[in-house]
């Protein structure tokens, strides 16, 4: 298969990997750790209404739902990516910040956990899926 291609199918399909998986882990999050009384998540306007209303544990799901998203999708491209394993994995951690700076401005969550969010989640992860995917 042409590298080009093969490159190019491989971030799309990290892009979709990590949607999935970030998807799903903010789907189950509701189910371990219950949202506040009164927070209705269901639309952007009730949670950016009601986000005043969430404690400290309501924003591990989200955090690792960024870091196990970027992850998984990082390490599906570098599996899948015929050359330049570790740039095509970072451009998915590019991908998955770009996001997440759209989240930071979107939603009013306290500044800590913004900070922790873009300079934890997406890079790094990127980086750390690569060399777990390559060493092996």
């Amino acid at each position: 298969m042409n590298p080009i291609f093969r490159n190019t199918l491989a971030v799309i399909i990290g892009l979709f990997v990590g949607s999935i998986v970030n998807m799903a882990i903010i789907l189950m999050s509701g189910s371990v750790i219950p949202p506040p009384n009164g927070a209705d998540v269901t639309t952007m306007e009730g949670l950016k209404a009601t986000m005043h209303l969430f404690e400290p544990k309501h924003f591990i799901f989200p955090f690792l739902a960024h870091a196990i998203g970027t992850f998984a999708g990082a390490a599906t491209t570098a599996v899948i990516a015929a050359t330049r394993k570790t740039e095509l994995s970072l451009v998915i951690g590019a991908f998955f910040l770009l996001g997440g700076i759209v989240n930071v401005c979107t939603l009013p969550s306290p500044i800590w956990y913004n900070i922790i969010d873009i300079v934890f989640a997406y890079l790094p992860m990127a980086y750390f899926a690569r060399k777990l995917v390559v060493s092996k």
